[in-house]
């Protein structure tokens, strides 16, 4: 399916608005706003945006293992310290772990991380496919353009924040006020009963998820978080909440008292929405995560990442209950910063990467009794890539990497783009190994926006710098 015109999302957009500026009830508001939306979807689809923040190895993430890629590896990453980080070869005790693509370049053969066992596990069954060499890019670059410096790039590279920004928004973070995510966000609402729950940050406040009139609704931790004292007794005394809820929602004759008022009525009906909607956690709803083991010190411990992606599961449970056809979540796993330690850090943080991805599709493939694979795709981002040298016992900034999507409707067992010349000095080594990227991200967004129901002739509205691109969908999903 595709979506309605802007200047008709405009008109519904206003009338969304004025639904959820209202004070009444939040049911009545689904009600006011389901006469006012468009024609709405008939399925549901769901983006998980997973961002590795900090810039993920890709190097140690995906590896080329046949003979003349493997040794030119182990001769770069092996330093003379304990701390080298190049990894075991395959076969080898914690040795990296094969992976055969049903597409592999002629003469090369492929491995994941050691501690990505239950992501092989999913790349083996058909539900995850890799794409190769993905980055910030404005236009199509070679080399040579790059190192004349004649044609544009993207600002700042190699900067934390300003590539954060630019893979969630492609614009600079002094530049940016609306992520792709919520743009299409921008998109989509009218397909919804309620436009609030289109876009849904377990992350923080989410750029990603901004867009020019949707906002992110954000989860702390598992729950919607309740304003305090609406429940509850107060000094001991009758419950509090209908007095409290009256004074900070009441009828107010200053503009900004009445605004306030209108903005705290909202929160209040739509975390009273969406916490009644949600399937619970645990047994009867959605099954808690089990412990990840980490590789270092084998010890079960609490994976923040699965438990972000539960709430997820829980949040797409109600979908049916407040009537959401589209929608875009943002998760987030930190720590992908390795300049030191990268060998152990690395290896903890991928594996809890793969337990949370295995544990997200083992549920949902029985969500509420249905199968919902494929009606929800993940996919990884990160800030940039790493150098392919290293400082002894980690790397520095790069550019392009290799990254994940995962879903029943992404054809899996595929490495989509091309894996480069593992080595330096090559046509896509800007500086000790960082890749220049071939795939942009323009191109990996649009081609998961095409998927998601978006018309060829708004990409761009979505994603600014498509038309620079010949190629804008990379045929991984099905």
């Amino acid at each position: 399916m595709h979506f309605e015109s802007p200047s008709r999302r405009r008109f519904v957009g206003k009338m969304l608005a004025l639904a959820g500026g209202s004070t009444v009830p939040f049911t009545l508001n689904l009600a006011a706003m389901g006469n006012a939306a468009a024609e709405g979807a008939s399925d549901y689809k769901a983006l998980v945006c997973l961002f590795l923040t900090g810039g993920n190895d890709h190097f140690n993430t995906l590896l080329a293992t046949d003979s003349t890629s493997w040794n030119e590896y182990r001769r770069i990453r092996t330093t003379q310290d304990a701390a080298s980080i190049a990894l075991p070869p395959v076969g080898a005790r914690g040795g990296v772990l094969p992976i055969v693509p049903d597409n592999p370049q002629a003469g090369r053969t492929y491995a994941l991380h050691p501690s990505m066992r239950p992501l092989k596990d999913l790349f083996d069954a058909g539900r995850v496919a890799v794409l190769a060499n993905v980055g910030t890019l404005l236009r199509p670059l070679t080399l040579a353009q790059f190192k004349a410096g004649g044609t544009a790039l993207p600002s700042r590279l190699f900067s934390h924040n300003d590539q954060q920004a630019m893979w969630q928004s492609s614009q600079t973070e002094q530049s940016s006020i609306a992520g792709w995510g919520g743009r299409l966000g921008d998109l989509l609402a009218s397909a919804n009963s309620s436009a609030t729950f289109t876009c849904i940050s377990s992350a923080g406040n989410s750029l990603f998820l901004s867009g020019r009139q949707t906002r992110p609704y954000q989860l702390s931790g598992p729950i919607a978080v309740p304003i305090a004292a609406l429940e509850g007794k107060l000094f001991d005394g009758p419950a509090a909440g209908i007095p409290l809820r009256q004074i900070i929602t009441g009828e107010q004759s200053d503009p900004f008292r009445k605004e306030h008022a209108a903005v705290t009525a909202r929160a209040i009906n739509a975390q009273a929405a969406l916490s009644s909607a949600m399937l619970p956690p645990g047994p009867g709803g959605v099954p808690d995560p089990q412990h990840y083991i980490n590789p270092n010190t084998g010890v079960a411990a609490v994976n923040p990442l699965a438990v972000q992606l539960q709430t997820v599961a829980r949040a797409i449970g109600g979908r049916n209950a407040l009537g959401l056809k589209r929608q875009v979540f943002h998760v987030n796993l930190g720590g992908f910063d390795c300049h030191d330690t990268q060998v152990l850090s690395q290896a903890d943080q991928l594996a809890k990467v793969a337990h949370a991805m295995a544990y997200f599709d083992s549920v949902l493939a029985s969500l509420g009794g249905n199968d919902m694979r494929k009606q929800v795709t993940l996919f990884t981002a990160s800030d940039f890539g790493r150098t392919f040298t290293s400082n002894g016992d980690g790397t520095d900034h790069g550019w392009g990497a290799h990254h994940f999507i995962m879903g029943g409707a992404v054809k899996g067992r595929k490495l989509y783009g091309s894996v480069p010349v593992t080595g330096l000095g090559h046509d896509l080594d800007v500086g000790s190994g960082a890749l220049l990227p071939t795939v942009s991200v323009d191109q990996y967004g649009a081609t998961l926006a095409s998927w998601f129901g978006i018309a060829a002739s708004q990409l761009a509205d979505v994603f600014p710098n498509i038309g620079n691109f010949s190629i804008r969908n990379l045929g991984f999903m099905g």
